[in-house]
Parts: structure tokens; C-alpha cells; sequence
């Protein structure tokens, strides 16, 4: 636990990403991977978070000022077959505040988003030894889904 203690889920809101949140996604980005992109951050800030396409999510939880997470996703309709179902591709939230449940808020966020465009269904893809991860998705209730990832290298 961080000298901040543990984040008072009644703090908490749940909003639209803006601008100048961007350094406080890298930082909490860096803190988990090792590794700052800022490049890629700002290039998802413009595609996900700018508000032009309706079926896009950049979503922050927000206390006492101080991002403490983000999840991003979007509606994709058709692809492998499947009808319109919504994916969240990063999720993501400082260690501090996740048993304040900036997670699960953000994730009942984007599918509430998800829900009023008519979305039925949830996906998203994750490393197998991602534990942490795969332990969160679970206990919000996600379990393996109909599809195989396949890949191939290329070199």
C-alpha cells in the first residue's frame, strides 16, 4: 500500500479521458509494463479518447484529483463471424487502488457505454501468464470464450 492508503471507492468517479490526463495513463502504463510509451499513448489519446466515434471508450477513474486507473475499448461488429460485442483492450489500475475497486468501476463503466449501443457480449484477449489479470476478469464474472487465438512468426 502507498503512503496515500487505500482510495475511498465513494471519492471515486468514472469519466471520459482528457488531455491533460495523458502523463498520469503513461505513469500508471510504466509502473505495471517497465516501459514509458509515450508515443503510442498519444496516438491512443487521439484515436479512443477524442469522442468522434461514438462506439470508442478511453475511460479514467479519478479521486482527490489523481488518475488512479483507465480502461479502453470499443465495439467491433462482425469481425470473425461475431455479431457486435464490445472489447476492452487495456485495463489498467495503480496497485494502491485496486482493492478500492477502481477496476471493477471501470469495467461496469464501459459496458453500461457498451450496453446503451445495444451490446450484449464482453471480450477481450490477455497473456496467459498474466495472472492478476486473468484473477480480475474472473471475478467480474468473464470466462473463456468460443474463439482460439492463433499466431505465427513472421521472421
Amino acid at each position: 500500500m502507498g503512503a496515500r492508503g487505500l482510495i475511498s471507492l465513494k471519492k471515486m468517479r468514472v469519466r471520459g479521458v482528457q488531455a491533460g490526463d495523458l502523463a498520469q495513463v503513461i505513469d500508471i502504463d510504466a509502473g505495471i509494463t517497465g516501459l514509458r510509451k509515450p508515443d503510442y499513448w498519444a496516438e491512443i489519446l487521439q484515436r479512443y479518447g477524442s469522442g468522434r466515434r461514438q462506439q470508442r471508450f478511453f475511460l479514467v477513474a479519478e479521486a482527490e484529483g489523481r488518475i488512479e486507473g483507465f480502461v479502453i475499448g470499443e465495439v467491433r461488429d462482425w469481425e470473425f463471424g461475431s455479431p457486435p460485442c464490445g472489447w476492452v483492450f487495456a485495463i489498467s489500475v495503480r496497485p494502491e487502488a485496486r482493492l478500492a475497486g477502481a477496476g471493477t468501476a471501470l469495467l461496469e463503466s464501459i459496458c453500461e457505454g457498451f450496453r446503451k449501443l445495444g451490446v450484449t457480449k464482453l471480450r477481450t484477449m490477455l497473456s496467459r501468464d498474466n495472472s492478476l489479470i486473468l484473477s480480475f476478469f474472473r471475478s467480474q464474472g468473464m470466462m473463456a470464450a468460443p474463439f482460439i487465438p492463433l499466431e505465427k512468426d513472421l521472421e
